[in-house]
């Protein structure tokens, strides 16, 4: 099982990686961030706006300050269509999640949670430890398509390995 300070981790890396990304992509033209390269969103404006909604999604899941996001996974790539629009949403967004994490209690995270699943249209019942890691891992794969995407528009992000991560975040 994870506890509070693995949660606490993850969110600042989270916001650390996100910084990295949106950084890089923010030197890019608005017709690269939106070119579609083959990801399973496209493009890395469509791959971040999805990865926002997924966040979104969890955490109303997790939080009852968090409202739930309108729609579904389909539509979750044009939640956002305006650029400068989602770095704001993702920046406090990230503020949100820390905030959250640095309240967490270990009691939480040992119990079950049941949610209903509009990917598998069905009630789910999961240890809430698991769904918390379930978050920070979609977050860490869709990132990483978003490190491949921008490298090949020729952007280069920075490293993304967790043992790098400065120890001064909070």
């Amino acid at each position: 099982m994870i506890d509070g300070a693995y949660v606490q981790r993850m969110a600042r890396y989270n916001r650390w990686q996100n910084e990295n990304l949106y950084g890089v992509a923010d030197r890019l033209s608005d017709e690269e961030r939106r070119r579609e390269r083959g990801a399973f969103f496209g493009s890395i404006h469509k791959t971040l706006s999805h990865l926002l909604w997924g966040d979104r999604i969890w955490m109303s899941r997790f939080s009852q300050d968090v409202p739930r996001p309108p729609r579904g996974i389909g539509e979750s790539v044009s939640l956002y269509p305006d650029w400068n629009g989602l770095k704001s949403e993702r920046a406090a967004f990230d503020r949100t999640i820390i905030h959250w994490a640095d309240a967490i209690d270990p009691s939480w995270l040992a119990a079950d949670h049941v949610y209903y699943s509009g990917a598998a249209k069905r009630e789910v019942r999961k240890p809430r430890w698991v769904l918390v890691s379930h978050m920070f891992n979609h977050q860490t794969h869709h990132r990483g398509q978003v490190h491949c995407l921008l490298t090949q528009a020729g952007a280069k992000p920075s490293d993304t390995d967790l043992s790098f991560m400065p120890e001064l975040i909070s």
